[in-house]
């Protein structure tokens, strides 16, 4: 036995997985290749000639039946989550902008005193740094790459004297660097008011970086010769700095954030939550009169030519496909509904309060049982898609997790666990950080029995640096 699937289950199928964002792209590529599909709202017409096609049916060899589903009494269709008028009041959507800052590196090619080929190198590099606005390549591999994709025959030397400039001059500060230490020596050497405690923390990244990232401060103390107030100033200092300069939040224009457009809007009013589609941008969808008129028409003639069969046969085919594409927005439209319904009310203290505590544990089978929707239905549901709350915008995604059972048998969120670790980490001595042992055993007196090389699990999943790399002076 083999269960091949229908071409309107693959299109739903597809769909599911997609976020808004994309499906908007999708339907205006389905309209542009299908001319029987329409964007528009439902014209409601009356076939006239009803009466007359139904008695001309038996003597047509292509027939309206053959083209029109006897349910669909109208030509036209219409889709749409949510229907507003010109008069509702428009809810905002949050979405994030994407401006690459390799745009405004390239923008200041032009204010540098580079000849043609110093600029074709430039350009290079700019496209070569990696999204946080390092350059994490060998020069000499750069080299080879602008003699064979540029045709540019140029040695490492003239690929450093560059990159020498970007660094230098280019904004934001610090792209360009090799290394997190050449990154934020970088910005420092380019300060314009230095003190003290800032050509300390030069030398420490200079110098001491290893030991400086490992926390021996006691170590640079020593030999630098300097107070524990020096470095702890040196390190104030330090961590001003931006890591990541291609990736800077400072600076909309050197912003590189993905675009995030929620595909649901829940709405809390006065306790009772509402949560619709985000669809405004979603066209709506027709069948095209004109090709159905053309239908109507060849329908009507008794004698039908070769053009026109074959013309009718185009149509058809076009308006299946039509018809397959309109019925699996709506199928997907429905489960989404379906599965984020249950969700809210799976998770209803959480929406309600926005506390991650209030999580309970819940699981893609979790979901699925409720909806009676398969498993993997419910992930593709989940994978990719936003949900808009008064709280920001939150991945569905970030909603399962699984359980674990504490002293008094009652299943608890391990995104609780987390929350709790993480507040326990927050208030620890920064002079004595916390072992995973003890953090282990701090949490069984809290009442979650987590060993500790779970903890270090979450720890590491929360991007919580060991113990001693917590260190503070």
């Amino acid at each position: 036995m083999q269960q091949k699937l229908s071409p309107q289950q693959i299109q739903v199928i597809k769909l599911l997985e997609i976020p808004v964002m994309e499906l908007e792209q999708r339907i205006k590529r389905e309209i542009e290749e299908n001319p029987v599909l329409e964007e528009g709202a439902e014209v409601d017409e009356d076939l006239d000639n009803d009466e007359e096609l139904e008695n001309s049916n038996n003597n047509d060899e292509f027939t309206l039946d053959d083209y029109i589903n006897e349910e669909d009494q109208t030509p036209s269709y219409k889709l749409k989550a949510n229907n507003y008028s010109k008069d509702d009041k428009a809810k905002p959507i949050i979405q994030a902008a994407e401006t690459s800052y390799r745009e405004l590196l390239r923008s200041q090619l032009l204010l540098q005193d580079f000849n043609e080929n110093e600029k074709q190198i430039a350009r290079f590099l700019i496209d070569t740094l990696d999204d946080d606005g390092y350059i994490r390549r060998e020069l000499d591999s750069v080299a080879d790459d602008l003699a064979f994709k540029q045709n540019l025959n140029v040695e490492s030397e003239d690929v450093s004297k560059v990159l020498e400039v970007i660094k230098e001059n280019f904004d934001p500060v610090g792209v360009g660097a090799e290394s997190l230490a050449d990154c934020l020596l970088i910005q420092l050497r380019r300060k314009e008011k230095k003190t003290f405690y800032t050509k300390v923390a030069e030398e420490i990244l200079s110098d001491y970086f290893e030991e400086f990232s490992k926390k021996h401060y006691q170590k640079i103390i020593k030999q630098l010769e300097i107070s524990e107030d020096d470095i702890k100033q040196a390190i104030e200092e330090i961590i001003k700095l931006n890591p990541k300069p291609g990736n800077s939040s400072g600076n909309s224009a050197t912003k590189n954030i993905a675009v995030v457009t929620p595909d649901f809007v829940l709405e809390n009013n006065d306790g009772e939550l509402y949560v619709t589609l985000n669809s405004r941008n979603t066209p709506e969808l027709r069948l095209s009169k004109y090709y159905t008129n053309m239908l109507t028409e060849i329908s009507v003639q008794k004698k039908q030519t070769k053009d026109q069969k074959k013309g009718a046969t185009f149509v058809k085919q076009k308006m299946d496909s039509a018809r397959w594409f309109i019925d699996a927005i709506k199928q997907r439209e429905q489960t989404l509904m379906h599965t984020i319904e249950a969700i809210i009310k799976y998770q209803h203290q959480y929406f309600l309060e926005g506390d991650e505590t209030k999580l309970k544990p819940m699981r893609l089978k979790d979901i699925a049982a409720i909806t009676d929707l398969d498993i993997s239905t419910i992930s593709r549901v989940s994978n990719s898609k936003y949900i808009q709350t008064e709280f920001g915008v939150k991945k569905l995604k970030s909603f399962f997790s699984e359980g674990i059972m504490n002293e008094e048998g009652e299943e608890i969120s391990t995104k609780e666990i987390k929350k709790i670790l993480q507040e326990v980490i927050i208030e620890e001595d920064k002079k004595k950080p916390l072992t995973d042992d003890k953090l282990s055993l701090l949490l069984k007196d809290k009442g979650y029995p987590i060993a500790r090389r779970t903890v270090a699990k979450y720890r590491e999943q929360l991007k919580i640096p060991v113990g001693r790399l917590r260190k503070e002076l």
